[in-house]
């Protein structure tokens, strides 16, 4: 049977976001806001070294050249919302609260990390954040985001679930699937396209037949809106107003333009760009502009620049420390948290007994 959502549904529409109808920021916010993004580029610098010095082990994508949008984003919404994001997601974590020396200790494989050392660069959870995870899997956070917004629809709560996803995902199916159900049942979700011009090394333009992706949601009636991922604060407004959409129970994609400054991982040479092309990335280094700016509007002084970007080193020295500090998981938990039941261990197991064994089908009809 058709879920019937108890929001009202409405019709929405493609439009680019009006950066000048940004809110403005007190001096307080503006200092906080860059101190996190200072603090995010530090990290992820930090994370490449140690994933060359072998560290760090599997994979590991960085925020390089996200950290406006990542912070915009995140000020946007309650600690009470939901966050599903894609595998790039350690300055989300951070920027939500999360304890750098936690985020960094994952990245170890530290009993200490968010997610006990068995998760890894891709895989951060932090349930006290309500970071529901980064997935490995391009796209396998989209549908699972939808349906814990389907969840708070039945449930009648007022929080929000934000699915954070890079351009790629938008070429697969189970995106437009979640965002035919998020609109068809006008759940409470913001989808964000966070898109750096390029899936992997291939150009959005040669990917995507409307490379202008925020137009997608017109497919489904779902508002709209693209912003300047290099300004936290135009990203911060146009957040708000779609999480306040989507509050009230109209579903909405936002997309934001950010290009990464490396490649798409830390072992990708990125040799797709052009010498130009690379150039005009690095001088477009939101990090560095928003330093410009807030020195132009006088919020921060050349000195108290500098000592915010030692606050943000001395903090990723603690934050490698404690990783460093932190001891390696125990073999025996490998199994921990992976299967609903618990699953004995060889000492444990009867001769010809499979390692695990699903619980039996209810009969018909029965109670679940």
């Amino acid at each position: 049977m058709p879920h019937q959502s108890s929001a009202r549904k409405r019709r929405g529409g493609a439009r680019p976001h009006d950066a000048s109808a940004a809110e403005t920021c007190d001096r307080d916010q503006l200092t906080h806001y860059y101190r996190q993004m200072v603090l995010i580029r530090r990290f992820e610098e930090r994370a490449a070294r140690a994933y060359t010095q072998a560290e760090i082990g599997g994979y590991c994508h960085l925020n390089l050249g996200e950290e406006a949008t990542v912070v915009g984003l995140m000020a946007a919404i309650r600690p009470t919302d939901y966050l599903f994001t894609n595998y790039r997601e350690h300055g989300y974590a951070i920027a939500r609260g999360i304890d750098p020396g936690r985020v960094m200790a994952e990245l170890y494989g530290r009993r200490d990390g968010v997610s006990k050392g068995w998760g890894g660069s891709m895989h951060l959870f932090d349930m006290d954040a309500r970071l529901l995870g980064g997935y490995g899997i391009v796209g396998g956070q989209v549908p699972l985001a939808t349906g814990a917004a389907l969840a708070i629809d039945y449930r009648g709560g007022d929080e929000v679930v934000v699915c954070l996803m890079g351009d790629g995902t938008t070429n697969i199916g189970a995106f437009h699937e979640s965002l035919n159900l998020a609109a068809l049942w006008s759940l409470p979700i913001v989808f964000v396209v966070v898109n750096n011009g390029l899936g992997m090394g291939t150009t959005v333009e040669k990917a995507s037949a409307e490379p202008e992706l925020y137009k997608r949601a017109a497919s489904y009636r779902m508002a709209s809106a693209r912003v300047d991922g290099n300004d936290p604060v135009a990203v911060r407004s146009a957040m708000l107003a779609a999480v306040a959409s989507a509050r009230g129970g109209r579903p909405f994609l936002l997309e934001t333009v950010s290009s990464r400054l490396k490649g798409h991982s830390v072992v990708d040479p990125a040799r797709y760009r052009t010498k130009e092309e690379a150039e005009a990335l690095r001088s477009s280094d939101p990090v560095a502009a928003f330093a410009v700016r807030l020195h132009e509007q006088s919020v921060l002084t050349d000195e108290a620049i500098a000592q915010v970007d030692a606050d943000a080193v001395a903090a990723v020295a603690q934050a490698v420390a404690f990783a460093e500090a932190s001891p390696h998981p125990s073999v025996g938990t490998l199994f921990d948290h992976t299967y609903a039941t618990p699953v004995p261990n060889d000492s444990q197991r009867l001769p010809g007994q499979p390692l695990f064994e699903p619980a039996p089908l209810p009969a018909i009809g029965a109670p679940a």
